[in-house]
């Protein structure tokens, strides 16, 4: 660790209380336990991730006799908000990965395959070894998929050489993004930072990379060799626009150039030319290092299944689902939650925090023959960090209004060492308490 972001005893002595309370919180201390409802009907859940585990553990609570199938034939679990730390040198690549098994109720049925085909008439999933599972209710939890191929001459072995990063491709290759990142945070030279025009998966992290790698050049004497601009997609630095025009006025304080409108093209890692498609036509820019974080959309399986919205996001392929309730507006017994639901924010950890209760309560009241009013307003939670030790705790809704959930304690504009602590140390435990149900 160093220096500037040594503890003093007076801080260590409060990281643990508050971690310690955090932890408490995020398990569900005091915890209402309500009857189970008996049912036979057949969940069937697409994606063992985040939303998939999370909903899984807190059905089981919720339901007696239920038959809960899981898809995902995925082994390792990823703590994705711990990516940014990996590619910035300050977390190992095991930080986020975990089995998968780890965090799944005893009870449910796993079945270690991908879906690869949706009849929502007829319903049923088809899974990658030719078995064809019916369901009574259906809930979309498969995450997103990163469309690298979209990228003219990007293979994924670039990663870490040449001045390649990419921190969003998964634990390993955000190590190997540090192996680039950090050489120019050594040396310095051109540093390009980018984002794809579509939506994405924490939107927050791509300006957390830049300003992580700003600090560390930084720390490292050698800013003063560096040139770092930040590229938009379209004419913000961030959906929000109060936290947009704060962003921008921090690179100002930092030196870190900003263009608006730029999206990559293609890249010659080679020549270290990346070409940007601009509302003026293409254009070259030559780098030492570039961030790249590829075009996302649902994976295909939900692309080809009628699922997707068809007048928006046509390129992306989000499920279409009523924003506040996430059940699907042409079938009632499918639900989506996490990234690859089809609402205007809310693809982030903290977004499926509350999007989980709201299906659940839909799905219950269904099998209880009721109805529920439970509604998820678009919270998203993103601790944008802006140096090693400091962080702005960014809380925000549909509507884009800040909706801080520590106000006259923590200040959501402002960088502070308290909102670093929330995503350097208490989130993960709040993640885990998620997975299991209990936050």
């Amino acid at each position: 660790m160093t220096k500037e972001t040594q503890f003093s005893p007076s801080r260590r002595g409060f990281l643990s209380l508050a971690a310690g309370a955090g932890v408490l919180a995020a398990a569900g201390a005091g915890q209402q336990v309500r009857a189970q409802v008996a049912t036979k009907a057949h969940i069937v859940i697409l994606g063992a991730g985040a939303a998939g585990a999370a909903l899984s553990n807190r059905l089981v609570e919720r339901l007696d006799g239920a038959k809960i199938t899981i898809v995902d034939g995925r082994k390792e679990h990823w703590y994705q908000p711990g990516f940014s730390l990996i590619a910035a040198g300050l977390k190992k690549a095991n930080y986020s990965v975990s089995n998968t098994t780890d965090w799944l109720p005893r009870g449910v049925d796993l079945k270690t395959e991908m879906a690869t085909n949706i009849d929502p008439e007829a319903k049923t999933v088809a899974l990658g070894n030719g078995e064809v599972l019916t369901y009574d209710y259906l809930v979309i939890a498969t995450g997103l998929t990163l469309d690298y191929d979209s990228i003219e001459g990007f293979e994924m072995d670039m990663i870490g050489k040449d001045g390649v990063g990419s921190l969003y491709a998964g634990p390993q290759y955000a190590a190997k993004t540090w192996e680039a990142a950090g050489k120019f945070a050594e040396e310095g030279g051109v540093g390009l930072f980018t984002r794809p025009n579509t939506e994405m998966k924490c939107a927050g992290a791509p300006i957390k990379h830049t300003f992580l790698i700003d600090d560390i050049a930084r720390r490292n004497g050698s800013r003063g060799k560096a040139d770092i601009t930040y590229f938009a997609n379209n004419n913000s630095l961030f959906g929000v626009p109060i936290v947009s025009e704060k962003i921008r006025m921090v690179f100002g304080d930092r030196g870190i150039n900003h263009e608006y409108g730029h999206v990559v093209k293609s890249i010659d890692a080679g020549a270290k030319k990346v070409t940007f498609a601009t509302p003026d036509g293409d254009y070259d820019r030559d780098y030492d290092y570039v961030h790249i974080i590829p075009p996302q959309r649902a994976p295909e399986v939900i692309r080809n299944s009628g699922l997707s919205w068809a007048n928006k996001w046509t390129d992306q392929g989000w499920v279409e689902v009523d924003k506040h309730s996430l059940r699907h507006n042409r079938y009632a017994n499918i639900f989506a939650v996490g990234d690859v639901a089809g609402v205007p924010k809310g693809k982030t950890a903290a977004s499926v925090k509350w999007q989980v209760p709201v299906v659940e309560e839909h799905l219950v009241a269904d099998i209880s023959g009721t109805t529920s009013d439970a509604s998820y307003d678009g919270y998203t939670s993103c601790p944008l960090i802006t140096r090693i030790g400091r962080a702005m705790l960014i809380e925000f809704d549909y509507k884009n209004n800040l909706t801080p959930s520590f106000p006259g304690v923590i200040a959501p504009l402002e960088e502070l060492w308290i909102s670093w602590l929330m995503k350097e140390v208490a989130l993960k435990a709040t993640y885990n308490a998620m997975l299991r149900g209990k936050a």
